[in-house]
């Protein structure tokens, strides 16, 4: 199986050098002086007390890789419409294409059964860019669990969590996706395949839809915003409105949210993606985590008063940076 980890970054590169060491030909597509120690020294993985190098193939220029049988998209969301041309380059036929991201994916309506069936979201794909650039047909969905981080140019090293769960967004169990179910399992994955992993999209993106906004507009950890009345009064509100638009779209929550955010305080002293991304000067993944809810809550004339009032405040805080 040819694969191209689109974005070898903290996870892409924790996922490249598992599935090679797996037996998959493996490339990865990177940039800057991360793209420059992998061409120089090969991709470093540090997990478990072991220091796993691979020897990949690394570039810039997605077309000199050839076409791939499975591109797996570990780029933030707000840098896939940008990243199309070089996506299609990889493609034949029968590419599929994994959706590695936080929030509300591309091809959330692919496959719906549902009046809002095959749309695109505009939060995240903006004039349908993505769904019209590579297909939803190619689309596998992924929630990803793993926690990672580059430590120096062409070193990543692995905090927690191995689930990479993965679903069709017919939620069928389709040949190409046991296929690659089968491979992440032998790279030591957890890679359960769900019937319906919107549920699982939504459970993930209920914590971040709230922890990350507010972390980044207040600096503070996970174990404090969840047990602060004030924070947890917030979180706990802007989670209810996620539900409740969730839930309009057919999602089912398997907990409350309570435990939830216990879970959220259980993680203790974090500092959410955003927050790093904040501080690195980066761009903030408020359109997938946030601007998506708010999208689809208009759209199912779900009102999210508590949420737009967080957007609004992080986009000013975004831009006050």
């Amino acid at each position: 199986m040819r694969i191209c980890v689109f974005g070898a970054g903290a996870v892409g590169g924790y996922l490249a050098v598992l599935l090679a060491r797996a037996g998959a030909d493996v490339s990865v597509v990177a940039r800057g002086p991360h793209l420059a120690a992998i061409d120089k020294h090969g991709l470093t993985l540090l997990a478990g007390g072991e220091e796993l190098v691979s020897d990949l193939p690394a570039t810039d220029n997605p077309a000199s890789l050839g076409k791939q049988d499975v591109v797996i998209v570990t780029l933030k969301a707000h840098s896939i419409p940008r990243a199309v041309a070089g996506i299609r380059a990889l493609l034949h036929r029968d590419t599929a294409v994994v959706s590695a991201v936080n929030g509300i994916p591309w091809w959330y309506f692919h496959g719906l059964d549902s009046e809002f069936g095959e749309r695109h979201v505009e939060s995240v794909d903006p004039g349908g860019a993505i769904w019209r650039g590579i297909g939803p047909e190619r689309a596998i969905g992924c929630v990803v669990y793993p926690s990672a981080e580059v430590v120096e140019p062409g070193v990543v090293r692995h905090i927690s969590d191995n689930r990479m769960i993965l679903g069709e967004p017919h939620g069928d169990r389709s040949e190409r996706i046991v296929a690659l179910a089968s491979l992440f399992l032998a790279a030591g994955l957890k890679a359960p395949i769900r019937a319906r992993l919107r549920n699982d999209i939504w459970m993930k993106l209920w914590g971040n839809l709230a922890f990350n906004p507010l972390s980044a507009l207040t600096h503070a950890t996970l174990d404090v915003l969840a047990t602060e009345p004030g924070s947890r009064a917030i979180a706990r509100q802007m989670m209810a409105e996620g539900q409740t638009v969730g839930e309009a779209l057919g999602v089912r929550f398997a907990v409350d949210i309570e435990r939830r955010i216990d879970g959220a305080a259980a993680v203790g002293a974090h500092r959410t993606s955003m927050l790093q991304d904040l501080t690195l000067g980066r761009p903030l993944e408020s359109d997938a985590l946030v601007g998506a809810v708010q999208e689809l809550g208009a759209l199912v004339g779900i009102a999210t008063p508590t949420i737009d009032l967080i957007h609004t405040l992080l986009a000013q805080r975004a831009a006050a940076r």
